[in-house]
């Protein structure tokens, strides 16, 4: 409580938030929680919830286990509530109900994380998208080669207008990597999206000022498929909101928990292209 006193004493005097932050030693997004706070007295216990439910008792260690175990994994690729409950249906019968697993998870995690500073939500613009185009951009997993844990990347292709997304996994985020994953996407779709839109920080170009300067292979590529593309303004996600949360949503829908590179054959690569 006394870096809270700390930070609203120094806002009420009209200290900038950055310098809080470095005074107390938190972050910004912590300094501007606490100067919005309203009421800072402690939450009462809730009323009528046990905190384990009798019916998820038995499978509370192996829950705990994977939230554990989460902790030596990269923060983007863990288990979400709902990853929890399909794997207890999927692989050990359970029966309960899904809100019993996510107060579960979600107390717990609370717990794990204790004296953490809670990262604050970022909102999207809502931009209208017609059918046919899309948003391609790089995500990041980590997979077990060979028994060794090492990171690779998935490259997503979302259609905003039907909220369909394809994916597939490569080593790299190069010019050829992109190429030859629209192409396959081409070939999958049996088509050329109207217009593709792209990260600006991805491999085949990108915006510099009002020019947009492009690798020769992807210019050739783009000319080939008679392809029409943009790119979006440098440190604008908030353009691309799409396929950002369909890159998040593949990684913890698909790669939770860490899987083996073999699993990506040929043939599985197709099946597991179109993610829901």
């Amino acid at each position: 409580m006394h870096k809270i006193e700390d930070i609203r004493r120094l806002g009420r005097v009209g200290v900038s938030v950055a310098s809080i932050a470095r005074n107390t030693g938190v972050s910004e997004p912590t300094v501007r929680k606490y100067l919005r706070e309203g009421d800072l007295s402690e939450r009462p216990p809730e009323v009528g919830r046990s905190p384990r439910s009798p019916i998820l008792e038995p499978y509370a260690d192996a829950i705990d286990s994977w939230l554990a175990e989460d902790r030596r994994c990269w923060r983007k690729q863990r288990h979400t509530a709902r990853r929890v409950y399909d794997r207890l249906v999927e692989e050990m019968g359970f029966e309960g109900l899904y809100s019993t697993v996510q107060r579960y998870v979600k107390r717990r995690c609370r717990e794990l994380a204790a004296g953490r500073d809670a990262r604050e939500a970022q909102g999207f613009l809502l931009l209208d998208w017609l059918p046919g185009e899309c948003q391609v951009d790089f995500g990041q997993a980590d997979f077990r080669v060979r028994g060794v844990v090492q990171r690779g990347h998935f490259l997503v292709v979302e259609f905003p207008h039907s909220n369909v997304g394809l994916v597939q996994v490569f080593w790299g985020e190069t010019a050829e990597c992109v190429c030859q994953g629209l192409k396959n996407v081409f070939e999958f779709l049996g088509g050329v999206p109207l217009r593709a839109v792209f990260d600006n920080a991805i491999e085949i170009g990108r915006r510099v000022g009002a020019a947009i300067v492009t690798s020769e292979l992807f210019r050739r590529f783009a000319a080939h498929y008679g392809l029409d593309y943009s790119f979006t303004n440098p440190y604008s996600d908030n353009e691309k909101g799409d396929v950002e949360n369909k890159v998040g949503a593949i990684r913890r829908n698909l790669f939770v928990p860490v899987i083996p590179s073999t699993y990506f054959s040929p043939s599985a690569q197709t099946n597991r292209r179109r993610s829901r």
